[in-house]
């Protein structure tokens, strides 16, 4: 779903965690906006899935299938999340 904004409580907030998470080549991800931080992408990445290719700096580069054709993003940890492919059934972590 399209992230829109954020409760009042929440604005202006991120986790330290998710800003410091770290990923292995190969690993899973969704790409989550987090929404106090600047997404150098459009909209349309948001909920897309892939593979982390490589870090690059403080930022990872991220394989995501694009209908036929894999595009590669360099996006920051805040914005990515952990998933596991277990058996075709997808789990956030």
């Amino acid at each position: 779903s399209m992230l829109k904004h954020k409760k009042q409580k929440q604005k202006g907030k991120f986790s330290f965690t998710r800003f410091f998470q770290k990923f292995q080549p190969g690993d899973s991800v969704a790409v989550v906006q987090e929404l106090s931080q600047p997404f150098a992408y459009s909209n349309r990445l948001q909920g897309r899935t892939g593979k982390v290719i490589e870090k690059r700096g403080s930022a990872y580069y991220v394989e995501i299938k694009d209908i036929n054709k894999t595009k590669k993003y360099l996006i920051r940890p805040i914005h990515l999340k952990r998933i596991e492919n277990a058996g075709g059934k997808i789990k956030c972590q």
